[in-house]
This record gives structure tokens, C-alpha cells and sequence, in this order.
């Protein structure tokens, strides 16, 4: 089954939530943990029982494994690993984006089947032009993965990029929307080729003319809830595009840790929160 399809299902039964696994040195220090790559494991392993059951999916942030070096990334293929046992779709950060062999590489890294690094969906970044991704994008269609692309991030620098006019007159973020578009062309019930929208990015998403519906494809939005974006800015940057949107929570789950029934109150909390945002009718204006 294709992961938009899969994604698909986990929304309509568990809801809206994708639960963040970043284990910042500040989050490891609140638990009462060293910054080491041990504790990763100990962190992950937590929010995963706390996620198991309860939502969508969980996005482990591959920049604070990394720091740890060769642990870390051995804490990263366990975080992997035990997200698949237990049922939980994964959305690896990893932001990668490159061109021909290195991006073929990237791709079989994370979308082969087997591999140590395996998840079902990785983020990626299309600044070195869409089409660069490609290997990516065919891998992921092979093996039943998804991939997220940056499309409009509420980073104050994005903007410099995202909302720069290319040659063809379009705005370089509805240019990739509309290439996320074509490639879900027809797919059911979404396609697989997501991206990433900040939820606090006001009026850009009119002002760019983009249609987020027409992307038929999952919209992970980080900045919901704890990070300002409430009702009325989700249904400002999503509109009728909501019912596809995956929402992001990261720290302020992570703040209620580290015993496993905070971590799962907490995760049941911004659920709620998540579902009453994106049915909050579009007051207009």
C-alpha cells in the first residue's frame, strides 16, 4: 500500500497528530538525562510507548542523532526500528536534497526496503530545483514510501526563497506545490509526495496563490498549538485543504516527560487540540 494511503488510514483512526522524537540537549536535561547517545534511546523509547496507539505518526529529528556520531545513529536505526514494531508510521527530518548519484544515495538510505536507516517518509529540500529530487520521489513510488517536501516554512529567512518569482513568473513555493500536485495526480485517497507548511505563515499561502487542496497529498504543519498557530491561522494557511494536514508537536510533548503516562496525557492533549483546530470552520473575512 502507498504511504499516502497508509498515512491516510492512521489519520482517520488515530487523528491528526504526528508526535516529534528531538532529543535536544535542553529536553535530555529536563529528564534528568546526560546529552548522551544512550539517553536518546531512553527519550525515543519513551515517546514511542507514549505514541503507540494514540497517533498518526512520529518524526524523528535526525540533526540531534547526528550530533552523537556513530551512537547516534545506531540510537537512530533502533528509534527506526521499534516505531515499525510498534505499528507507528515514520517521517524521518532529515531535509536532505542533492543532485544525480549523491541524491540517489540520500534515497536509498532512507526509501529502500531492508536498510538500516528505513522509514516510511523522509523530508526533503527542492532549493537545488525540484526535479533534482527525482530519485527520491521514483524510489518512494517503488517502494510504497512518502516523501515531504519544504514548501513554505514560518523561518523568517524562507521567505528570501520561498516567495522570490522564478523565470516562468510563478512563485518558487507554488511552483512546488504545483509539482507535488502533478505527481499525485489521481491518487486515492491522497497521494503520496507531501509537504511541509508552516502553520504560522499568515497570509502566504493567498498572497502566493497557491492551492493546498489541489496538492492532494499530506501538509505536515509544525506550529500548531504551543508554537502560536491556533483555529483561526490553520484555517487562514490551510483552508479547504485541512482534512490532510498532519500536525507536528515536538517539545511540548516532550516537556511532559519523561514518565510514559505524562508523555501519553500529554500526547492525548494535543491531539484534542490538533482535531479542534482543523475543524474550526474559516470565519470570513
Amino acid at each position: 500500500m502507498a504511504f499516502g494511503a497508509r498515512l491516510a488510514s492512521a489519520m482517520r483512526d488515530y487523528g491528526p497528530l504526528c508526535v516529534g522524537i528531538d532529543p535536544h540537549p535542553e529536553l535530555l536535561a529536563r529528564w534528568g538525562l546526560r546529552d548522551s547517545a544512550e539517553s536518546l534511546v531512553t527519550f525515543a523509547d519513551a515517546l514511542l510507548d507514549a505514541s503507540a496507539g494514540q497517533v498518526a505518526a512520529v518524526k524523528p529529528n535526525s540533526a540531534f542523532f547526528e550530533r552523537h556520531g556513530s551512537r547516534g545513529m545506531a540510537a537512530l536505526e533502533h528509534t527506526l526500528q521499534r516505531a515499525r514494531e510498534l505499528s507507528l508510521l515514520t517521517i524521518l527530518d532529515v531535509k536532505r536534497g542533492d543532485i544525480g548519484s549523491t541524491m540517489e544515495g540520500y534515497a536509498d538510505s532512507f526509501l529502500s526496503e531492508d536498510v538500516p536507516l528505513e522509514a516510511d517518509a523522509i523530508t526533503v529540500s527542492p532549493y537545488l530545483g525540484f526535479g533534482s529530487l527525482r530519485p527520491a520521489f521514483e524510489l518512494a513510488e517503488h517502494t510504497g514510501k512518502g516523501v515531504f517536501v519544504l514548501a513554505l516554512t514560518s523561518n523568517p529567512e524562507g521567505a528570501s526563497v520561498q516567495h522570490a518569482v522564478g523565470s516562468d513568473g510563478r512563485p518558487v513555493a507554488r511552483a512546488i506545490a504545483e509539482a507535488a500536485a502533478e505527481l499525485n495526480l489521481g491518487a486515492q485517497p491522497m497521494g503520496s509526495v507531501g509537504l511541509v507548511v508552516g502553520a504560522t505563515i499568515g497570509q502566504a499561502v493567498r498572497d502566493l496563490g497557491i492551492d493546498l487542496a489541489a496538492v492532494n497529498g499530506p501538509l505536515l504543519a509544525p506550529g500548531v498549538g504551543a508554537q502560536g498557530a491556533g483555529p483561526a491561522e490553520v484555517a487562514q494557511v490551510f483552508g479547504e485543504a485541512r482534512p490532510r494536514v498532519l500536525v507536528n508537536q515536538s517539545r511540548g510533548i516532550a516537556a511532559a516527560g519523561p514518565f510514559v503516562e505524562k508523555l501519553r496525557g500529554a500526547i492525548q492533549a494535543a491531539s484534542g487540540a490538533a482535531q479542534f483546530a482543523l475543524a474550526t470552520p474559516e470565519t470570513e473575512e
